[in-house]
Order: C-alpha cells, then sequence, then structure tokens
C-alpha cells in the first residue's frame, strides 16, 4: 500500500500535475494580493472605520475560500477519478495485480497517494492566501489553522467519492457524478439554513439530512467559522440565529464534534464499500 501511495505521487510529479497547481495557485494569490490591497487602500482614503475594513476583508477572504473550494473539488475529481478508473480501462490494474498485490492494497494506496497531495495543496494554498491577505491587509482570521482543517476535509471528502465511483464507473462519468453531488449537496445544504429560517421543518430536515449523506456543506462552515472575525458576530448582533444559519458566508458555531466524528466515519465507510466492490469487479 506504501509503495502504491510513492508511485501515486511520482506519477502527478512526473506528469507535472503538481507543479501545474504550484503555478496557478502563484498566479491566483497574486491577484488576490492585488485586490486585497487596492480594496483596503481605497478604503482607508475614504476614512473607513478599521472595524468595517476588518470585516469586510474578512468577507472577502471567505469569498476567496468560497471560490477556492470549487477549485478543490475539480481538482479532487480530476485526480481521483482515473485513479482506480483510469488503471482498469488502460489495462495498467491487470499488469499491477499480476504481481503480489491485492486489490484493496491497490485502491488504498492510490487513496493514501492522493489524500496526501489534495491535503497537502489544500492546506499550502490556503495558507498562502490567508497569509497574503493578513500582511497585505494588518487583520487576519481569528482561526486560520481549523478554516484550513476544514478545507482540507472538505476535499478529501470529494476525493474519496470520485475514487469510490471510479472503481465502479469509467473515470470520466465518476468525476462528473462526483463535482454535481458535490453542487447538490452544497444547495441542499443553502436550502436547509433557509427552510430553517422560513421555519419549514419537514423541509428543512430532509435538506438537513443531505449534510450526513453528503458532508461536503457541514464542513464548509466550519471554514467559514475559522475565517469569521468576532467583529461580524457583533455587527450581527440583534438579528435572528435562523436568519445568520440562512446565510452560506456566515457561522456563528462550528460544526458539533459528532457530525466532525461522523464525517471521518463517512470517509471509511465510503472507502470500504469502494474496496469491496472493487475486489469483485472483472477486470
Amino acid at each position: 500500500m506504501i509503495v502504491i501511495a510513492r508511485l501515486t505521487v511520482r506519477e502527478l510529479v512526473r506528469r507535472r500535475v503538481v507543479w501545474l497547481l504550484a503555478g496557478l495557485t502563484i498566479v491566483s494569490v497574486a491577484l488576490v494580493a492585488f485586490g486585497v490591497e487596492r480594496l483596503v487602500s481605497l478604503a482607508r482614503e475614504e476614512g473607513l472605520p478599521e472595524l468595517e475594513i476588518r470585516v469586510g476583508v474578512s468577507q472577502v477572504l471567505i469569498l476567496i475560500a468560497f471560490m477556492f473550494s470549487f477549485v478543490l473539488a475539480m481538482t479532487a475529481a480530476f485526480l481521483g477519478a482515473p485513479a482506480i478508473g483510469g488503471d482498469v480501462e488502460s489495462g495498467v490494474a491487470l499488469a499491477l495485480l499480476a504481481r503480489p498485490l491485492r486489490r484493496i492494497d491497490l485502491l488504498l494506496g492510490r487513496w493514501l497517494g492522493l489524500a496526501l497531495v489534495v491535503v497537502a495543496y489544500a492546506v499550502a494554498s490556503g495558507a498562502l492566501a490567508i497569509g497574503v491577505v493578513t500582511v497585505i491587509s494588518g487583520f487576519g482570521p481569528p482561526q486560520p489553522i481549523l478554516a484550513l482543517a476544514f478545507l482540507a476535509a472538505q476535499a478529501l471528502v470529494l476525493m474519496t467519492l470520485t475514487l469510490a465511483l471510479g472503481s465502479v464507473l469509467p473515470a470520466i462519468g465518476a468525476g462528473a457524478v462526483a463535482v454535481v453531488a458535490f453542487g447538490i449537496g452544497w444547495m441542499a445544504g443553502v436550502m436547509a439554513a433557509v427552510a430553517a429560517a422560513f421555519d419549514l421543518q419537514s423541509l428543512a430536515g430532509a435538506a438537513d439530512a443531505s449534510r450526513w449523506l453528503f458532508p461536503s456543506d457541514g464542513l464548509w462552515r466550519g471554514v467559514v467559522f475559522g475565517l469569521e472575525p468576532p467583529a461580524a458576530a457583533l455587527l450581527a448582533t440583534g438579528r435572528s440565529p435562523e436568519g445568520l444559519a440562512a446565510n452560506p458566508f456566515f457561522a456563528l458555531q462550528p460544526p458539533a464534534p459528532a457530525f466532525v466524528i461522523w464525517s471521518g466515519i463517512w470517509i471509511a465507510v465510503v472507502l470500504g464499500l469502494a474496496g469491496w466492490r472493487f475486489t469483485r469487479r472483472d477486470l
């Protein structure tokens, strides 16, 4: 399993996928730095209070994280889809499994190698963006490590789903289904919050259940909480908790520990089902 993980990482480096991601990240962060610098400079020239500037910078950072979460979703799908499905279609799996290597070891090795790359990319890119915004504006998020952890977990969830689908479907189909599931999960989470704001309990319960079926949106709330400064919560004082919860870019509290634990269990269950199906698949 460790050997397969090492080979997976080397393959991504050899195909220049890692270097491409690094280059795109540097370009994106440079654009973010330019935009934040202009925003802060113009706001201070207009004489806006520092508190309002801080809240504005935090909202921009949350918006950047939101866009980056979709980039991570696409990256996870792009990397995870061909990991097993591509091996089967190209015949690489037959060549590897002809050696004393179990199918479950191949699957877990691919997952481990991809997990290392995806988590490293999420943490490094997120930390770079947060660091640049903090240096330029003078304001940083209250819990950046927590935000990065939830962001990496969100990417890991989607990568696991894509890899699992790739054990059953062709690579292109696995990637497409995973990305659509990510979008549906996010929309269902927003619908659950809006339904709760309007006291539509039946719809809210059904939509909220989607977070447990696919925990990406719930993990996103952890990202927002880690980036939300206390000043934003103070400015929101007086508004109804339901109305605040309906905003996908605002979180008064992080995901419950039970949900975080369930997210880890979800990854293990999906990976276990993928291993069970892959060991019985006709290659």
